[in-house]
C-alpha cells in the first residue's frame, strides 16, 4: 500500500513539474522593444500589442536570415516602398517555427537596421526607426493586436500579428507546441515511474 502510494505521489509531483515548467525567455532587449512599443501606441490611445510565442520565433528566424544582408541606409525601413518582406518567402523559417503560411497571412514583417547596434544605447534610435518611418502606419493601426520580435546583430523584426484566424500564428493544425524542457521532465518522470515499478 505505502509503495502504491509513493508511485502516485511520483507521478502527481512529475505532472506538476511538467505542467509548471515553462521555456524561459531570455531575451530582454526584444522585452524592452515590445514596451517601448506598446508605450507609443498607448500615447496614441491605441491597444497594447500582446506578446506572441510563435511570432517571436519566425521574427528570431527572419533576423537570423537578414543578419547575412549588409546593413545600408537602403535596407530595412528605408528600403523603397513594395519590397516589405513577405511570408511567401522566409517557408523554411515558417516550417521550423511549425506555423503555416494560412495562418500569417494577416500578419506584416517590419524590419529596420541599425548599423553597429548597441541595443542598451540606440534603444531609442531602434524605436524611431519604427515609429517615424513608413513602419508607423502599421503601428498605429487598429487592425494588430500581437507581436513578435526578433534581433540578430544589425538587424531587429518586429512581427505585428491580428486575433484572425489568417494573422494569430496558430502553429499547425493548432498543436500546441511542447517544450523541450516539458518534454523532457515528462520523460524523466514517465522512466523513474517506470523503474520504481521494476525495482519493486
Amino acid at each position: 500500500m505505502a509503495s502504491l502510494r509513493l508511485h502516485i505521489s511520483l507521478f502527481v509531483l512529475s505532472l506538476a513539474i511538467l505542467l509548471l515548467s515553462h521555456p524561459v525567455k531570455c531575451d530582454d532587449e526584444d522585452d524592452k522593444l515590445l514596451d517601448d512599443i506598446n508605450n507609443y501606441r498607448t500615447s496614441l490611445k491605441l491597444s497594447v500589442l500582446a506578446d506572441n510565442d510563435n511570432a517571436d520565433c519566425i521574427a528570431e528566424e527572419i533576423a537570423d536570415q537578414l543578419k547575412k544582408q549588409p546593413c545600408t541606409k537602403s535596407t530595412g525601413a528605408n528600403s523603397a516602398p513594395g519590397t516589405e518582406l513577405q511570408f511567401s518567402n522566409f517557408i523554411p523559417q515558417l516550417d521550423k517555427c511549425h506555423l503555416n503560411i494560412t495562418s500569417t497571412k494577416d500578419g506584416i514583417i517590419l524590419s529596420v537596421c541599425v548599423p553597429e547596434l548597441e541595443q542598451d544605447r540606440d534603444r531609442d534610435l531602434v524605436l524611431s526607426n519604427f515609429t517615424h518611418t513608413k513602419h508607423s502606419r502599421y503601428l498605429n493601426s487598429t487592425k494588430y493586436s500581437g507581436a513578435g520580435i526578433g534581433s540578430e546583430e544589425d538587424w531587429i523584426v518586429v512581427i505585428l500579428t491580428t486575433n484572425t484566424p489568417h494573422g494569430s500564428f496558430e502553429s499547425e493544425n493548432g498543436a500546441i507546441p511542447v517544450s523541450k524542457v516539458g518534454l523532457t521532465y515528462l520523460l524523466l518522470s514517465f522512466m523513474s515511474v517506470f523503474f520504481l515499478i521494476l525495482v519493486n
